[in-house]
């Protein structure tokens, strides 16, 4: 398994920015008012996640790693999370797009605009989380080689 690439995050970022924007440019009278603190969940996985990270960073430093599956699962974690954060920030810059040249002529356009502007520093906050998270799960750098235990003869 390898790291997440910014390339990665940066494809699927635009991929969600290009639908968003798509959507919300012809079918916006269809649909609904987006809540204003829906962006705000975002907050919620990221302050865990944050918090999951400083916790496995420390277990692993003092080699108290109970098992290594859930160091894996972390990272599965964390790598989800980070994509999540990518497509929800390019969705929300597709609906910053599409929105803000109409917010002087739709009233129902301030409100979403609103929700945009909470969701895109929300998504960059889970991110930044999951980059994190899945940064601490590192081994240390010679980790096994250094603090070999074991006898060799």
């Amino acid at each position: 398994m390898h790291f997440t690439r910014p390339r990665d995050l940066v494809v699927a970022g635009l991929v969600a920015l290009a639908f968003v924007y798509i959507a919300f440019k012809f079918a916006y009278g269809s649909m609904p008012r987006l809540p204003t603190l829906a962006g705000a969940t975002l907050i919620v996985l990221a302050v865990i996640e944050a918090l999951l990270a400083f916790s496995i960073r420390a277990r692993i430093r003092q080699r108290r790693v109970t098992s290594a599956l859930a160091v894996v699962r972390a990272v599965a974690l964390a790598k989800a999370s980070s994509m999540l954060g990518a497509l929800m920030l390019g969705a929300w810059l597709g609906v910053l797009a599409a929105l803000l040249p109409r917010v002087g002529d739709l009233a129902a356009a301030t409100g979403d605009v609103r929700s945009a502007l909470v969701g895109t520093p929300s998504a960059i906050v889970l991110i930044a989380a999951g980059l994190w998270l899945e940064y601490c799960c590192r081994t240390p750098e010679g980790g096994d080689r250094k603090h070999d235990d074991h006898p060799t003869g």
